[in-house]
């Protein structure tokens, strides 16, 4: 157990000048309000706020960060109040603690917009401190390493999150070996047979490599002292995560995954030294063409600089080789906080970083996201670490996410530019708007007045301020045409009883009763609602003349809300058995419904329903990207009905070994869970891989997950998930 004195021996190497009284103060209370609570292990929980300071001062923080660290949970987990930490530690501690503190104050409907909403905050948090996100990483390392004592399903949910979120966000700050062992833990958790087995392969010639990295160590420090470069030389074998994840990228098995070893060149020297090593590294070995890297010309955003390349090493095995200076190599380690200034007597006032724009960027372009969910999904999009680095016409370099298209580059430059994109040039060639860009592309945008954002850029635009746009923009323009229809439906009923609708919206007579029958809406809310089904035209003609209502439709109508005067359209007159959907509508069972056949929502699942004009209810599964495309304004409660247990077809897909008898386990593992299995279809490839395709019958997303799990267990099973679309 680290103890706080630990922790004070090694803060003072790097900071003889500390402010002790505060980080004693700190440690007392934080002591004291936690005694005699436990950890899931059975540890006092004072373990957990001294483990994540230990982990502050690794990064080399100053008093203020590991002060707030030892109470970053006292007001969440105990009767601290922000008072009391501001008047034993200062205004600067009790505000980060109290950003990292997860208190919502706003209800939400279900437990995952709480954690969406939670991150926003704690986004809109660290932009103005980012020691917040810091702690808050440190504070996720120590959970992942300490997840065993968590239940199966809280650890795999955890270790998405983390991998999903925190692992970019280490990325992001540039903080290496965190990033690094966050993946790792998540990798394990998720995938512990992969993981097992993977461990297992390595193993098996564990010596061999060993020695083989010390020989390599040998050569190349020689061949650099004796060119004059002093040179630290490290090598190690990647971690599971990185070996799997490009196992799945290049659909390759770990035999034909070449660079499983990594060697690290720490020059004592300046940037001229690290392409003078290069050069002696290219010229001992051959380099491997396309796996050349230059991130000292073009930093990564994060501030990371280093050469990669990888090169036919000895015995003909392929190895990565990194090369930095000691500067960069204390860069790649500690990120932003090897770089942590403040101003002098301005306590808490830090100088402005470029490594902190991108923060600012992201906030900016999530700014008019109010759907939780749509805010997480596009704050992934922009934290996912893989980047291609491109030129303007003028030179200048903007990064975007792998696999960018030239829409992308458009909306980098500008909003205004993305949506008057008609054409693009790369290296001065007119390409499709649909075109990769790679590293070292120039791209230049065409633009026309007449061009507008279309639904089909959705399919392959990348970059999360592209996509937000474009929603946006499509959103506009369906509500404007939702309105114009809804007028058009107004107009023709009202000609029946000779009235005009122009002067009906002169008079503001069709505003009030807007503001009634919507709730506060205006009359283009009135036309939006007509166009969607939600009110009746001749039901809106007939309260314009105050008449009253006495249709089966117009008596639910009065006075009900927008929601129950909807279902009033898509009830069924009378209740079929076999036509069952398993969906509650606002808390009714009889409404005609359909699922959306882009993510075959299971019940279990986090779903959301939408309107759909003459086909009832749409259900989608909430993470579905067609639900950021669809109207906010259409969105209504849906939940599945634990009485009414519908099995659905769904498609199951699982990448093996091509050996015998792997199919036959397979199908013991779904029958023995109790489900039908509709069809199969198997292929195979010239890898020794064969594809699997299930279409099985299942009740409900748990036991999908169940059986999942029962077919990563079979032996010769390399992945397996659920198909949607």
């Amino acid at each position: 157990m680290l103890r706080f004195n630990d922790i004070v021996d090694r803060m003072l190497e790097y900071s003889p000048g500390l402010d002790l009284e505060l980080l004693q103060k700190a440690y007392v209370y934080s002591a004291k309000v936690h005694e005699g609570q436990e950890r899931l292990s059975g540890e006092p929980y004072l373990v957990h706020p001294l483990e994540v300071a230990g982990l502050l001062v690794d990064l080399r923080m100053d008093e203020v960060t590991v002060a707030a660290a030892l109470l970053h949970d006292t007001l969440e987990d105990t009767l601290t109040t922000r008072e009391e930490l501001e008047r034993l530690c200062g205004e600067e501690v009790a505000f980060i603690v109290e950003g990292l503190t997860k208190i919502a104050k706003i209800e939400f409907t279900s437990v995952r917009e709480r954690q969406a909403e939670n991150f926003r905050k704690m986004l809109l948090a660290m932009s103005k401190d980012i020691r917040i996100l810091l702690i808050k990483l440190a504070d996720r390392l120590h959970n992942m390493r300490t997840l065993q004592f968590m239940k199966e399903d809280s650890r795999r949910r955890v270790a998405q999150e983390t991998l999903d979120i925190y692992v970019p966000l280490a990325h992001r700050l540039g903080i290496r070996w965190l990033m690094q062992e966050l993946e790792d833990l998540a990798f394990r958790t998720l995938h512990p047979h992969i993981a097992e087995d993977l461990e297992r392969q390595l193993t098996g010639n564990r010596a061999e490599r060993e020695a083989y990295i010390e020989e390599v160590i040998g050569i190349i420090s020689s061949k650099l002292l004796q060119a004059g470069i002093h040179v630290e030389v490290k090598g190690r074998l990647k971690e599971l995560s990185s070996i799997h994840k490009k196992m799945e990228s290049q659909d390759i098995t770990l035999d034909q995954v070449y660079d499983v070893i990594a060697f690290r060149l720490v020059v004592d020297g300046n940037d001229a030294a690290c392409y003078a090593a290069l050069g002696l590294i290219h010229g001992t070995w051959r380099p491997v063409p396309s796996r050349f890297k230059d991130y000292i010309g073009n930093p990564k955003p994060n501030g990371y600089r280093s050469l990669h390349t990888t090169v036919i090493g000895p015995y003909g095995e392929r190895m990565e080789v990194q090369i930095r200076t000691v500067e960069m190599n204390l860069d790649a380690e500690y990120g932003i906080s090897a770089h942590w200034k403040y101003k002098a007597g301005a306590a808490g006032e830090h100088q402005d970083d470029e490594r902190f724009l991108w923060l600012r960027q992201l906030l900016e372009w999530q700014q008019h996201l109010a759907d939780p969910h749509e805010f997480l999904d596009a704050v992934k999009l922009d934290l996912f670490p893989d980047e291609v680095f491109v030129f303007t016409p003028q030179g200048e370099v903007i990064n975007l996410p792998r696999r960018a298209t030239p829409i992308d580059f458009a909306y980098a430059i500008h909003s205004e530019v993305g949506d008057q994109c008609a054409g693009a040039k790369v290296n001065g060639k007119m390409v499709s708007l649909r075109h990769l860009i790679v590293d070292g592309d120039t791209v230049e945008v065409m633009t026309h007045p007449n061009q507008f954002p279309r639904k089909d850029w959705l399919d392959f635009v990348v970059s999360g301020k592209a996509r937000n746009h474009i929603r946006q923009s499509i959103r506009v323009v369906e509500r404007q045409r939702a309105q114009e229809l809804g007028r058009d439906l107004l107009s023709r009923e009202l000609k029946k009883t000779a009235r005009s609708l122009s002067a009906l919206e002169s008079s503001g007579e069709l505003d009030d009763l807007a503001a009634k029958e919507i709730r506060g809406g205006d009359r283009d809310a009135l036309y939006a609602a007509l166009s969607y089904g939600r009110l009746s035209a001749a039901t809106i003609v007939k309260k314009l003349h105050g008449e009253g209502e006495s249709t089966a439709s117009s008596q639910i109508s009065k006075g009900a809300p927008v929601q129950e005067r909807l279902l009033g359209f898509f009830k069924r007159s009378t209740p079929d058995p076999s036509s069952q959907s398993g969906i509650r509508v606002s808390g009714l069972s009889d409404v005609l419904v359909r699922f959306g056949g882009c993510c075959d929502p299971l019940p279990g699942d986090d779903v959301v329903g939408f309107v759909t004009r003459g086909r009832g209810v749409t259900v989608h599964a909430r993470g579905c990207r067609h639900v950021f495309e669809l109207d906010p304004a259409r969105k209504i409660d849906v939940e599945w009905d634990s009485r009414d247990v519908v099995p659905r077809k769904v498609r199951v897909r699982a990448t093996t070994r091509d050996r015998p008898g792997v199919l036959a386990k397979i199908t013991n593992a779904i029958s023995s869970a109790g489900l039908n299995i509709a069809g199969v279809k198997v292929t195979t490839d010239e890898q020794g891989r064969a594809q699997q395709s299930f279409e099985l019958w299942v009740e409900n997303a748990k036991t999908l997950d169940t059986v999942l799990k029962e077919i990563s267990r079979v032996k010769g099973v390399l992945s397996v998930d659920r198909v949607r679309g």
